[in-house]
C-alpha cells in the first residue's frame, strides 16, 4: 500500500521513465549448458558473452514447458499455456494434434493460439509500440491465426516447428515460409535471412516511437544444418533429427553472430542505451545438445528439460555483470515487458506471471510463489511442482502405474536422490497444490 502511494506520488521511477525499446531473441532447443556464460567449453559467442558481462545472467529460469509451443504459448500470453487448450504439446509437422485435446482442436480446424487470448504484442501496440516477429512461429498454420492478428506490425518467419535452412521447407506440402500472410520464396541460410531482416527493421524505426522485436530463432532446432553446406542434399525422414555436436555448435555460432548484428544496429541507430534485449531458450535441449549440469533433455520435466539459460541488459537500468539466482519463468517476461512500457493485458484480465525484470530493475527480493507444470503428448503426460527448494515430478503413460520423484533442489540440485520416501507428507502435499493448480488452469476452449 505504502509502494503504490509513493509510487502515485511520482517517487516511482518506472512511472516516469521513458518505454524502453524491448527485443527479446529466443532461441529454439538451446540447452543451459550449450553457452560460455553458462559454462560451455566447446562454443565461442563473443556476442553473447558481451551480453553477460553487459547485463544479468540468470541462473534459475525456466520454461513454462518442456517444448517449443507451450513455451511460446506462455510468452505471448503472458500466462500458463494450459489456458487456451491444445498447447500444451508442440503442433506436429503438417498442423498435426498430437494428444486428445489437440487432435479434437485440430478436428475443427482451431489448432492454435487465437487472437483474443494474445496478450504481449497487442498490449505493446495498443501502449504505441511498433511490433514485428521474425522467425519462428508454432502456434497455428491456419491463417486465422497469423501474427499480424495478434499484434504483430511485421511478420517475416516460418508457421511451423522446424524447417531445412536452406530449402526453408518441411516435411509436408504445407507452405510454411510467410511475409505478412504470403508465402515467400527467398535464398539463403535461414537464421542469416532472420538476422537481415531484423536489422533492416531495426534500421527503419523512429527514434521517437519505442519498438518491439521478437526474434525467434529456429537455430539450433534440428535439422541440424551449419551454415556452409549448402550444396548438401536435404535430410531425408530418417535423418531429420540426426546431428552431431560440432554441427550443432556451429549453429549456435552463427546464431550468435546474428545477435550481434541486432545489437550492433541498436549501437548504431542510438537506441541501444534504452533498450532492454533479454536473451533466453524456449527450453531445454535434446541431443547433441548440453543441458549441463542439470538433468536429463527436452520433452522431461526435470530440470534439464526447462532450465533455461537468460541474459538481460538494459544500459540505462541494469547493472553490468550481475548474477541473479531468483527462481522464475519465462511468462514473467510478459508481465515485465508490459509494466516497462506502461501497459495492460488488452483483455483486463490479470496475468500469471509476474513482473521479474522490474524487480531486478528496481532492486527489490522477488517474492516466494510455487510454479506448475503439465506437458502432454500422446498417452504421456509429465507433471511438476517447485515449492521452495522442493520439487515434484510425475510422469504418467496410459495403462502403466504413474512414476514419481521428490527432490529437495537446495541440496541436490543435479537431482540425484529422490526423497519421495522419505519425505512422503511433502509428496502429499505437493500432489495435493498440483491438482488445485490443475483445476484453476482448465482448457478455455
Amino acid at each position: 500500500m505504502i509502494r503504490s502511494f509513493l509510487c502515485l506520488l511520482a517517487i516511482c521511477p518506472l512511472l516516469h521513465a521513458a518505454p524502453p525499446n524491448i527485443v527479446l531473441m529466443l532461441a529454439d532447443d538451446l540447452g543451459y549448458g550449450d553457452l560460455p556464460a553458462f559454462g560451455a567449453k566447446d562454443v565461442r559467442t563473443p556476442h553473447l558473452d558481451r551480453l553477460a558481462a553487459e547485463g544479468v545472467k540468470f541462473t534459475q529460469a525456466y520454461a513454462n514447458g518442456p517444448e517449443c509451443t507451450p513455451s511460446r504459448t506462455a510468452i505471448h500470453t503472458g500466462r500458463h499455456p494450459q489456458r487456451p487448450g491444445g498447447l500444451e504439446c508442440p503442433l506436429g509437422t503438417g498442423n498435426v494434434g498430437r494428444y486428445d485435446d489437440a487432435i479434437r482442436l485440430r478436428e475443427q480446424n482451431d489448432l492454435g493460439l487465437p487472437p483474443r487470448m494474445a496478450v504481449l504484442a497487442p498490449a505493446l501496440k495498443q501502449a504505441g509500440y511498433a511490433t514485428a516477429l521474425i522467425g519462428k512461429w508454432h502456434l497455428g498454420y491456419e491463417p486465422k491465426f497469423n501474427p499480424l492478428d495478434q499484434g504483430y506490425d511485421r511478420f517475416f518467419g516460418i508457421l511451423g516447428g522446424n524447417v531445412d535452412y536452406y530449402r526453408h521447407v518441411e516435411l509436408s506440402d504445407i507452405p510454411v515460409f510467410i511475409e505478412g500472410r504470403t508465402p515467400v520464396t527467398r535464398t539463403g541460410y535461414m537464421t542469416d535471412l532472420f538476422r537481415d531482416e531484423a536489422v533492416k527493421w531495426v534500421r527503419q524505426q523512429e527514434p521517437q516511437k519505442p519498438f518491439f522485436l521478437f526474434l525467434s530463432f529456429t537455430a539450433p532446432h534440428f535439422p541440424f544444418q551449419p551454415p556452409g553446406t549448402a550444396d548438401e542434399p536435404m535430410p531425408t525422414a530418417e535423418q531429420w533429427t540426426k546431428g552431431t555436436r560440432a554441427n550443432y555448435v556451429k549453429m549456435i555460432e552463427n546464431m550468435d553472430q546474428a545477435a550481434g548484428a541486432v545489437m550492433a544496429a541498436l549501437k548504431e541507430t542510438g537506441a541501444d542505451d534504452n533498450t532492454l534485449v533479454v536473451f533466453a531458450s524456449d527450453h531445454g535441449a535434446m541431443e547433441p545438445g548440453s543441458n549441463a549440469p542439470w538433468r536429463d533433455f527436452k520433452e522431461t520435466l526435470f530440470e534439464g528439460g526447462i532450465r533455461t539459460p537468460v541474459l538481460a541488459r538494459w544500459p540505462a537500468r541494469m547493472k553490468a555483470g550481475t548474477v541473479d539466482d531468483r527462481p522464475w519463468t519465462l511468462m514473467d517476461l510478459t508481465a515485465s515487458f508490459l509494466q516497462f512500457a506502461h501497459a495492460t493485458p488488452p483483455d483486463g484480465r490479470p496475468l500469471d506471471g509476474h513482473p521479474v525484470l522490474v524487480d531486478v530493475v528496481e532492486g527489490r527480493d522477488t517474492a516466494p510463489r510455487d510454479f506448475f507444470w503439465r506437458a502432454r503428448r500422446g498417452e504421456r503426460t509429465w507433471r511438476a511442482v517447485r515449492s521452495g527448494g522442493l520439487k515434484w515430478i510425475a510422469r504418467e503413460d496410459a495403462g502403466s502405474p504413474a512414476e514419481e520423484w521428490l527432490f529437495d533442489l537446495t541440496s541436490d540440485a543435479v537431482e540425484s536422490t529422490d526423497l519421495k520416501t522419505a519425505r512422503a507428507d511433502d509428496v502429499t502435499r505437493l500432489r495435493s497444490l498440483m491438482s488445485a493448480w490443475e483445476r484453476e488452469v482448465r482448457p478455455e476452449r
